[in-house]
Order: structure tokens, then C-alpha cells, then sequence
């Protein structure tokens, strides 16, 4: 009751607060995206170029410290960690008074504060049919009756948001509580991941035709403009509270002195973010060169002139670019790469022993290690061995899943299941109909080199392929249909446990589109939804390994890479970090741009 009874004082503080640390509109940090982003509602995507902006925006419960490591997850909206009942089922939250969500016509010229109801809202959008969320289960999935709530609106053809849902309880104006059907002994990543930030009840109503281009949170940037596929500038929040930066370094040096040289700066330091979309490599790194560009991910085709091998084997930036000042960081990015397979394809999709054969006969003839590596990753990536990132909780470290190079196998495999090559030098289907692999891809220069190797690979089993060009983010959203028959891309984790890439193959992930590849095998379920009920360790690992051998039994994807990146800032920003959670935006609130 404090908190309420001291409401106008705090919103009258946190007006006044406004001009006492706003960060500075001069400094201007200038980025790059190398694909076009799709839209800044929370609920409705999951592809890391819009999620970079979306975590600037939004704001989840929890965050993640931006330099401990191992990995630390913090308050962040609120007072403290949740409190959790001892059978792990109940969580209770505090949210803090006095945060503001940013400035909208909506709002009627009023300060809107954040409370325990938004995030109540923002949750229950996630089963709401209309919505469609990628990342639905992750919370359909746990919370008491919100997976029937959604399946109520599909039949109604409505979602009843002011229904009461047993799991998701407001005790009062900032006192949140969460009950889940089971305990879940890794729920504070999901309450911390980036896609479940609060949004307000009133903007999403106002702006229900498009509310992808019109994203309002409580968080430290708010979108300034927005050319989609282009430009995208946000400008700093007035609204967002008093925020110091509180990163708690290890031991590593490096780490130290970003903290010493961040510690006391009010977040967000720059005043204003500009994010272009460059998907071309050398624009990219001539922007970058010529200071148009404060931070780029090196592009694979300067990786030759900008880093070498020092006499101890370490990765070294080129004298040329150090006598520059340029700054580097080289750090395994968690993440996974794979093309997958449509398995409701008449073609390629199927669990019958010939479709499996087709499949396989495929990712024999990947040459991962011989050229992807080498000439894509410009030798900038490591062989993934399973679908979750190695040295991750779930990554069974004694499993290997990755096909050896072998193409001659795999014209063996093609010719005993019926794939005949014909008078033309191409193979028939078994039942002699022709047989064509259509692949999506984007029209990039290293796409094209990607499709060269690919090209390889097919003609090396005598298979005609054809490669249908579209924008990444029109891929993405026919994937997410499951209206294409093979894709390659890669996706980042959003919390550091392998049961984030394996939902991504779970049966109930298909309806969301979530599941890409539409797979779906009892025995994987089974071994997943096990595991969910496990807490970290030995038990939990070998059901890991049992999804990983029923992937690799039925081949739905072939398996890529897990990148290095090799991140480069001018000599003027100062305190850049990657995140291995955080997208290509975790780092915007943190750095500092100093041109002078």
C-alpha cells in the first residue's frame, strides 16, 4: 500500500526526471542489419533482426547482466527475483512504481504507467489466435488454462481478454502471479527472454490493423522512424526511469575496463540509434570503413585482409586496421545454422524409408567441413554436432549427428530406394516422376556463393535443383507457412538451454510455424516433453540425446554451423560487448559513441 499511496509523488518524480538524465541526442550510434527486419510487435515475431529492435523497446521482467559470465539474470522491472513456491509451480513477481511507458497519442497527453495488468495482457496475447506467436508455447505451454483460453477464442473467433485465467493472477497494482502446470526449472529465462516485454492494452487496441510498425514499451529507445527494409532510427525514451549501469565483471581484463569506463553513465548513452539495412557484404564494410558505420559484424569476404593468425595461433586484427584504432571482439556465438527439409512436402517431406533416403543422400553430399566452412564462414565456424549450440545444457557433448562428407554414399542410398538417373543424367522419383529440389534463398552475393556449393551438391547426386529468390524476411514469413520445400538459415538462442532449439522441432510447434520443418515424431515429443519436468543434469542430458538420434534418424534438417563472430567498433565507441543471449541490439543501451 506505500507504493500506491505515494503514486502521484513517484509519477511526478519521474516526470521531473526527465531532463536530469536523458542521454545525450548527440550521440548518434550508426549500425547495420544484413537482412530486412519484419515488425516491432513482440507477439508476432521471432527473427533476430526484429528482436534487436524489440528489446530496445520492450522490456521483460528479468534481463540478463550485460558482462557476467557465466550468464546472470537480474531483476528487471522488478523489485526482485520472483519468489517461487517450493514445488516450483508459483511465481510471484513485484513490479517496481514509477516506470513509464513512452509518450502516445493514445495516452491523451497522460503518463502511463507500467503495471502487474500489462504484463498480465502482453502473456495472455501469446494464446490469442489472432496474434499467431511464433513462441506461443513458451507460455501456452506452462500457465495454467491460457492454452485453453486460446483454444476457447478459436472457436468464438475472439479472445476474451477480461476472462479470468487461473494462472495468470494481478494481486494488486504491482504484484503479478504466475502458476504453471508443472514445475519448469528454467521459467526465469523465459521470463527474461526478449520477446516477452510488456506492451500496454490501450496502444495494441488503438493500432490493431498494424501494430507491428507501432511498438510503445517502457524501455530505453522508442521507434523514431521506420522505412521498412531500409532505415529504422530510434531515439532515446524521455520516459525511461533512471537506469545506472550496473554490469559486474569477472576476471577477464577486458571486461574490467568496460565496467570502469561505463560505471556511473546513465542508460541509454547515445541519444539516438541508426540501423540500415545492408545486405550486401562489401557496402557494408566500405560503410564501415569509411566511418559511416560505429560497429559491423566483419563480413566473411574481408576476413582474409582483416585478421591473421599471431605466432601463439590466436585470431589478431591486421596492423592496418589496429594502426586505425579499430577495436575487434571474437566470441562462439550460441547459435545453430541448418537448411531443413518441409516434411508435409509430397517431395521432400515424409517419414517413409525413401523420403528418409532422399534426405539423407542430400546432407552426404553437404560438404560442411570442405567448403561451407571455408569458403561461406571464410573458416569463421565450427561443425554443429546436434541441434542444440555445444557446451549448452542439451547439446550432448558424446553425440555426433553431423553427416560425414559422402556423396558416393549417398548416390548409393538414392539408387537402392528407386531414385533412377535417367537418359537426361537426372534422378526420377521411385515412382518415375521427375524429380526437382526447390530451394529458397535470398539474392545476396554470399547467398549465391551458399547455392554454388549447394549447386555442387546436387549435381553430385544427379538431382536437379532450382533456387527461388525472395527477401529474407518474405522467406521467413512463406516458412513460417510451410509453404517452402528447403531453406537454409540460422537462428541465436534466446536463453543459454538446448530446449530452446529443441522446441523448434516439438509437434506442437508446427501450428505456430515455430516448427519450420513440420516435424513430427512421437518418439521426440515424448523424450522432449520428458525432459521439460527434469532439472539440469545427467537425466536430462540423455533425453537430449534421444531427440538428437530421432533427429538424425529421420533427417529433417541438415545440420551447419555455429559461428564465430568477429565484431569490430571504431576507435570512439567505447564499452561494446556481445551478448550471447542478446541480439545484434544488446549492446545499444550499454556503449558509449565519443567523436570528439
Amino acid at each position: 500500500m506505500t507504493h500506491l499511496k505515494w503514486l502521484p509523488m513517484l509519477a511526478l518524480g519521474g516526470s521531473l526526471a526527465l531532463s536530469a538524465h536523458a542521454a545525450d541526442s548527440n550521440k548518434v550510434l550508426r549500425v547495420s542489419i544484413s537482412a530486412p527486419e519484419t515488425g516491432f510487435d513482440p507477439g508476432k515475431v521471432n527473427d533476430v533482426y526484429s528482436i534487436g529492435v524489440i528489446e530496445n523497446i520492450f522490456e521483460p521482467l528479468l534481463k540478463y547482466d550485460y558482462l557476467a559470465r557465466p550468464l546472470k539474470i537480474k531483476p528487471n522491472t522488478v523489485e526482485a527475483m520472483p519468489e517461487i513456491s517450493p514445488d516450483g509451480t508459483v511465481y510471484t513477481v513485484r513490479v517496481k512504481p514509477g516506470i513509464y511507458f513512452a509518450d502516445d497519442p493514445v495516452f491523451k497527453g497522460k503518463k502511463r504507467e507500467l503495471t502487474a495488468a500489462d504484463y498480465a495482457y502482453s502473456f495472455k496475447r501469446y494464446a490469442d489466435p489472432v496474434v499467431n506467436s511464433p513462441v506461443s508455447n513458451m507460455m501456452t505451454d506452462w500457465i495454467v488454462g491460457l492454452e485453453e483460453a486460446g483454444k476457447r477464442a478459436s472457436k468464438r473467433g475472439k479472445f476474451d481478454y477480461d476472462s479470468p485465467i487461473p494462472g495468470i493472477q494481478v494481486l494488486d497494482r504491482y504484484t503479478l502471479r504466475l502458476t504453471l502446470k508443472k514445475p519448469n526449472y528454467i521459467f526465469n529465462y523465459t521470463l527474461a527472454a526478449k520477446q516477452f516485454g510488456a506492451v500496454s492494452r490501450e496502444v495494441i487496441e488503438a493500432y490493431r490493423k498494424d501494430t507491428m510498425s507501432h511498438p510503445v514499451g517502457t524501455g530505453p529507445f522508442m521507434l523514431k522512424e521506420w522505412k521498412q527494409g531500409n532505415k529504422i532510427v530510434l531515439a532515446a525514451n524521455p520516459n525511461y526511469r533512471k537506469v545506472v549501469f550496473d554490469g559486474e565483471p569477472g576476471d577477464n581484463p577486458e571486461d574490467q575496463k568496460i565496467a570502469k569506463a561505463l560505471a556511473g553513465k546513465t542508460l541509454p548513452v547515445v541519444g539516438r540509434v541508426e540501423i540500415r539495412v545492408i545486405e550486401e557484404e562489401q557496402p557494408r564494410w566500405l560503410s564501415f570503413l569509411n566511418r559511416q558505420l560505429d560497429w559491423v559484424v566483419l563480413p566473411k569476404s574481408a576476413v582474409k585482409t582483416a585478421l591473421h593468425i599471431n605466432e601463439a595461433g590466436e585470431t589478431e586484427l591486421s596492423p592496418a586496421l589496429v594502426k586505425r584504432g579499430i577495436q575487434h571482439s571474437r566470441t562462439q556465438a550460441l547459435d545453430v545454422t541448418y537448411a531443413y527439409f518441409n516434411m508435409l512436402d509430397p517431395v521432400v517431406g515424409g517419414y517413409s524409408k525413401d523420403k528418409i533416403a532422399l534426405r539423407r543422400a542430400i546432407a552426404l553430399a553437404y560438404p560442411v567441413q570442405k567448403e561451407v566452412i571455408p569458403l561461406y564462414y571464410a573458416n569463421q565456424a565450427v561443425p554443429m554436432k546436434g541441434f542444440v549450440t555445444q557446451g549448452m545444457p542439451g547439446s550432448s557433448p558424446g553425440f555426433n549427428g553431423q553427416m560425414p562428407y559422402d556423396p558416393a554414399l549417398g548416390n548409393a542410398l538414392l539408387d537402392q530406394f528407386g531414385y533412377k538417373i535417367g537418359p537426361d543424367g537426372y534422378r526420377t522419383l521411385p515412382d518415375g516422376k521427375p524429380l526437382q529440389i526447390i530451394q529458397a534463398t535470398q539474392p545476396s552475393a554470399l547467398d549465391k556463393i551458399l547455392n554454388q556449393i549447394w549447386q555442387k551438391a546436387f549435381d553430385s547426386l544427379h538431382i536437379r535443383v532450382q533456387f527461388k529468390v525472395a527477401k529474407w524476411n518474405e522467406n521467413l514469413k512463406s516458412a513460417y507457412a510451410h509453404k517452402l520445400q528447403m531453406w537454409s538459415l540460422g537462428g541465436t538462442a534466446s536463453m543459454p538451454d538446448g530446449d530452446d532449439s529443441m522446441v523448434e522441432l516439438w509437434s506442437k510447434s508446427i501450428e505456430s510455424g515455430s516448427n519450420l520443418p513440420a516435424f513430427s515424431r512421437p518418439e521426440f515429443d515424448r523424450a522432449f516433453e520428458a525432459s521439460r519436468l527434469l532439472p539440469v543434469g545427467p537425466e536430462r542430458e540423455a533425453k537430449f540425446e534421444q531427440m538428437n538420434r530421432v533427429v538424425a534418424a529421420y533427417q529433417p534438417v541438415v545440420l551447419g554451423v555455429t559461428r564465430m563472430y568477429n565484431e569490430l567498433t571504431q576507435p570512439y565507441v567505447i564499452g561494446f560487448k556481445r551478448h550471447p543471449i542478446s541480439s545484434i541490439g544488446g549492446f545499444w543501451r550499454y556503449v558509449d559513441v565519443n567523436r570528439n
